[in-house]
């Protein structure tokens, strides 16, 4: 069950926003390697760093659940990329924002501390203008605590055909 959710717009500026804990560093910069770019996920201690296709301003949406949820169905055509990691929140609050946003601005949800897995769905990554500026691509992030890390998983791989 949807405990919270929450729709935003955000700059992804650098092609990316974050999740993360409101008392975590949020330095990103040496974990996007070539590697993370590729799976459009890049992680460090509290903060989870998504990457977008357009860096421009984009849907965000994110739904904390009181348990794991069922996967998204029916959208084969839509989503094309589905990402797993973890995220430990020690300030029981997550912030969520730009890269270059004005931190205490952001976006901000209370939360249980503790370990929360995060399913990310990347939706309409092809559906970009010629220019990349405008498009449909949008960015869906499920919440949800765990007792036990789990590293990240690439449960779907855009740049592999399904």
């Amino acid at each position: 069950m949807i405990i919270h959710e929450t729709k935003l717009m955000l700059f992804a500026d650098y092609f990316q926003f974050y999740i993360q804990d409101e008392n975590a560093e949020g330095d990103l910069s040496d974990k996007w390697t070539e590697e993370a770019t590729q799976r459009l996920l890049a992680v460090a201690e509290g903060t989870i760093g998504i990457g977008t296709v357009r860096n421009m301003d984009v849907p965000v949406t994110v739904k904390v659940f009181d348990a794991e949820p069922a996967f998204k169905t029916g959208m084969d055509n839509v989503i094309g990329q589905i990402n797993e990691c973890d995220l430990e929140v020690s300030s029981g609050k997550i912030v969520i924002a730009g890269c270059t946003d004005y931190f205490p601005d952001a976006k901000r949800i209370a939360l249980e501390n503790g370990i929360y897995r995060a399913r990310i769905y990347y939706g309409h990554l092809d559906k970009l203008s010629e220019d990349g500026l405008d498009g449909d691509d949008f960015y869906e992030i499920h919440l949800w605590r765990t007792v036990k890390t789990e590293g990240i998983k690439i449960v779907r791989n855009r740049h592999i055909a399904m």
